[in-house]
């Protein structure tokens, strides 16, 4: 008879003995935000912890990558009160977030059935998040930690992926499998901290630490290519990011293995760069080789141009004819 181990609760105090000095800190990281990301859907990206908002500071304030809308974190590591619910309300209108995510380690029925109300009564685009903490061990091995999601808006109650195939065409049927087997091959190589739901559309995106630019992988079904791109946002300094990057062009190629294409449609205002692959996804017996490929890609792409996006700096725009060697350099 096989013997089972016995699964027991932690008490959190005992991990992390200060909301504000242990528990903040631990899950403002990139890998522990991304547990929380794929607990409640969204894609996660950390900006600030103990941000001011009057007298008083937001635990976290995030941004949602998908949608660049901030997101307000209260962490408590107790029994939910009216103090941090009035808190987290508080931080979400004075700093204009989208998304209230409220974590506790016991929710009470009465603070459960006020987030349930205020996602049945207030604005769509408005969203909160009831997100119990909690550890467990097994035969007293190290804990783990679940976050347990008690409230969530209505709607994503359905998830993005279940899509009615009888609705869709059938290229979009074809990027919808082609993106569940990526997102399968990603989650069994343990590439990323989080994974997004795939979607029957062009493009996947992958976060890497900074608003407003992100990797994307693409499948275009017409042009029969496969890619990878680093997508820079205009309005979050796209072009500045694009001029820092080209100045380390070189050393990027060299760590990524191959020639990329830098800004290719120079008249768009979003900036990206690109490397393509030929890759018939109508022809499903050679999806495992374009799928180690783009996977490949995914990884290199996240390991070199991650550090480099964190480390730029958007505060200003480069000179005009520096702009136009931009597109020079990719004729």
């Amino acid at each position: 008879m096989q013997i089972l181990g016995t699964l027991s609760g932690v008490e959190v105090r005992k991990i992390w003995p200060s909301e504000a000095a242990d528990f903040t800190p631990w899950l403002a990281t990139e890998e522990n935000i991304g547990l929380l990301s794929a607990a409640i859907g969204l894609e996660l990206e950390v900006e600030h912890t103990e941000v001011a908002a009057g007298p008083y500071s937001a635990d976290i304030v995030a941004r949602d990558s998908a949608t660049g809308n901030y997101v307000v974190i209260e962490n408590q590591l107790q029994k939910t009160d009216h103090d941090h619910l009035g808190k987290a309300l508080t931080y979400a209108a004075v700093l204009g977030a989208k998304t209230v995510v409220w974590i506790a380690s016991t929710f009470t029925d009465e603070h459960k059935k006020v987030m349930d109300w205020l996602n049945e009564s207030v604005a769509d685009d408005i969203s909160f998040f009831a997100v119990q903490l909690e550890l467990w061990s097994i035969n007293g091995s190290a804990p783990a930690v679940k976050f347990n999601v008690l409230s969530r808006p209505v709607q994503s109650a359905v998830k993005p992926s279940a899509v009615d195939p009888k609705v869709l065409s059938e290229s979009r049927k074809l990027q919808l499998e082609w993106w569940t087997a990526f997102r399968d091959e990603l989650v069994a190589k343990k590439a990323l901290p989080s994974f997004q739901s795939p979607r029957p559309q062009y493009w996947y995106n992958i976060a890497l630490g900074r608003t407003g630019i992100h990797l994307s992988a693409t499948a275009n079904t017409f042009e029969k290519k496969i890619g990878m791109r680093v997508y820079l946002m205009s309005k979050y300094g796209g072009k500045v990011a694009m001029h820092q990057l080209l100045e380390a062009r070189e050393a990027i190629e060299k760590d990524i293995g191959c020639a990329l294409q830098w800004d290719p449609n120079p008249e768009a205002t979003d900036k990206v760069i690109v490397v393509l692959r030929d890759a018939d996804l109508t022809k499903k017996e050679k999806w495992p080789e374009h799928l180690r490929w783009l996977v490949d890609m995914t990884i290199r792409f996240r390991k070199v141009f991650g550090p480099r996006i964190k480390e730029l700096d958007l505060s200003g725009d480069p000179a005009e004819d520096d702009q136009t060697a931009v597109g020079e350099q990719t004729a």
